[in-house]
């Protein structure tokens, strides 16, 4: 049992751990698990001038950094360097933060196209670990903002 399975159960979540090949992107994770990379979240690390957020978006997608500065309210925000988030996310590999910042402590704004799949994947800490789970049980008691800030 990993600390997001713990804090999934904690929490009341189902979900089914999924193992796979060693992958650093949401579209390798997609393509090791044989889904469609939109069926994986990608959880990225924004750094504002009121500490870290994060940005979930849909595998395949890109950030668009300025719908993200509009949604935090920061027009200085960037992309946390990996020293940053090694630094500050400890015990998690790099590009394999989960889309939970109830576990995080982290403010979390997700891409509202995530809601268009019923059922989600996300790295689960490791790069050769991650959790599928009904995407409405997933953001259920997570303080989470839907709003655009993927590409397209």
């Amino acid at each position: 049992m990993s600390i997001v399975t713990e804090y999934l159960e904690a929490e009341g979540v189902g979900y089914e751990v999924l193992r796979h090949e060693r992958s650093f992107t949401g579209v390798d994770e997609a393509r090791a698990l044989g889904i469609e990379a939109d069926e994986v979240l990608k959880t990225l690390v924004i750094d504002t001038e009121r500490g870290h957020v994060l940005a979930v978006i849909p595998g395949s997608g890109r950030l668009d950094m300025r719908l993200v500065r509009e949604a935090v309210g920061d027009q200085h925000a960037t992309l946390a360097t990996e020293r940053e988030i090694e630094r500050d996310f400890h015990g998690f590999e790099l590009g394999s933060l989960p889309p939970l910042g109830g576990l995080l402590d982290a403010e979390t704004f997700v891409d509202p196209s995530i809601r268009n799949h019923a059922v989600v994947v996300f790295a689960a800490g490791s790069q050769m670990e991650s959790v599928r789970t009904q995407t409405r049980e997933l953001f259920a008691k997570e303080h989470v903002r839907f709003v655009d800030i993927a590409e397209g």
